[in-house]
């Protein structure tokens, strides 16, 4: 969830778009109702992974979610939103992040609602290493370091002991593995296909995936299970219009520190829903994760305006001089005078 497109845009594609003035109160607001739905989401599968197969979990949870965005986007787009160049990488993108999520519940029934929170941050560690070996990225001593600790804060977070939490820490490594390459690998897909595409592609098949994972069993829920599988799957699609809502009224940079607020969250309600005591390796973990994490943050950023300030180009937008020649004025090249048209738009 790191892309300033809406995705429940049925209208332009990105590139296109006109982003309206930034909002930074607003998107600091929507991102913490969305970090809020996703821990309410997490606590949710928690809860009914105890008590219905893990394949009827997911299942439900995506298919109610891919309802959900049907019913939001289809009356006003039609079929046409399904309409891409892309088949196979989309479908590769949702098979992908239907592994991921299952990962996650699989994670959930075995281990404390923050300590999956917590190693589920170490997703852009991974991202980070996977762009240095995979894209050739630049790097330096600094980003090293910074993800030797993020990656130290994981095993903290782990913390080797019982069976039961060693396997579901793997489930959990599993799922930052995943969605880390999948964020790097499926990365320019934003730049030509709508957001409402990339959306609702993920959505069916993730739901078309997570159905095969019905063979392992299902049981009807009873009347209150079947509100909260309901509350799942809304609670899922509300997260991912908040947050894309926030990244869009705000830059990342401002709005993305308050994801980790999630840990707050998660602690909050682990311990009233489950009672589930954090204990000093998930703390000092978790810090060191999101210390880590939100330094890497800033880092990048500073190093990506470093170096656009280093190649931007000398501004020409000053008034000529009385003393230049007017056939010096007919010497610009079309393609500098196009350029400085678009930055002015």
């Amino acid at each position: 969830m790191t892309s300033a497109a809406r995705p429940l845009d049925a209208g332009r594609p990105p590139a296109e778009a006109a982003r309206p003035a930034d909002n930074i109160p607003l998107g600091i607001a929507l991102m913490i109702g969305a970090t809020m739905l996703l821990t309410l989401s997490n606590a949710f599968s928690k809860h009914l992974v105890a008590h219905y197969p893990v394949g009827e979990v997911m299942f439900l949870r995506s298919s109610i979610a891919f309802g959900l965005v049907c019913a939001f986007m289809l009356p006003a787009t039609g079929l046409a939103v399904f309409r891409t160049r892309k088949p196979g990488a989309h479908v590769a993108r949702g098979l992908s992040q239907a592994i991921s999520q299952t990962l996650t519940v699989l994670a959930l029934g075995l281990m404390p609602l923050a300590g999956v929170t917590a190693i589920g941050f170490s997703a852009p560690l991974f991202a980070a290493v996977v762009a240095i070996l995979w894209h050739k990225e630049a790097s330096d001593p600094v980003r090293w370091g910074v993800l030797l600790v993020g990656f130290l804060g994981v095993l903290v977070v782990t913390n080797p002991g019982a069976d039961s939490l060693q396997v579901g820490a793997l489930f959990a490594l599993g799922n930052a593995v995943m969605y880390g390459t999948v964020t790097v690998a499926v990365r320019g897909m934003a730049k030509t296909e709508k957001a409402s595409t990339l959306l609702i592609w993920q959505m069916a098949v993730m739901a078309a995936a997570h159905s095969l994972l019905l063979v392992f069993g299902f049981r009807w829920p009873s009347g209150s299970d079947a509100a909260l599988f309901g509350l799942l799957g809304a609670s899922n699609v509300g997260a991912q219009y908040l947050w894309t809502r926030a990244l869009a009224s705000a830059p990342a940079t401002a709005v993305s520190p308050f994801y980790y607020l999630m840990l707050v969250w998660g602690m909050g309600l682990g311990y009233l829903a489950f009672g589930e005591v954090p204990t000093l390796h998930l703390v000092v973990g978790g810090v060191i994760v999101v210390a880590a994490g939100a330094l890497l943050l800033w880092h990048e950023t500073w190093a990506r305006r470093t170096g656009e300030r280093r190649t931007a180009p000398r501004r020409r937008d000053a008034a000529p001089s009385r003393l230049a020649r007017p056939a010096a004025v007919r010497l610009h090249r079309p393609e500098t005078l196009s350029l400085s048209r678009d930055h002015a738009a």
